[in-house]
């Protein structure tokens, strides 16, 4: 399951980012690191974003991003 198919009020825990080049390093960077616990806020279902909380804070993601990391529902 990817993050963009997660709905609002679920927890997940971050299984593996697939993204190469800058996005996936950039996803790293702001903490996306597999094991890494979140909780989703929104999931705008026809625009963006997905809104999730994780470590103590909020980032939103546009659709085409949450679509590269995998995630399990906890």
């Amino acid at each position: 399951m990817t993050l963009d198919e997660m709905k609002p009020g679920q927890v997940a825990e971050i299984i593996d980012v697939t993204a190469d080049g800058v996005l996936g390093q950039r996803l790293l960077d702001m903490g996306f690191i597999p094991g890494t616990k979140l909780h989703i806020v929104r999931n705008a279902p026809l625009i963006d974003p997905v809104e999730l909380e994780m470590k103590g804070y909020h980032i939103s993601l546009r659709h085409s991003e949450a679509k590269e990391v995998e995630v399990k529902a906890v």
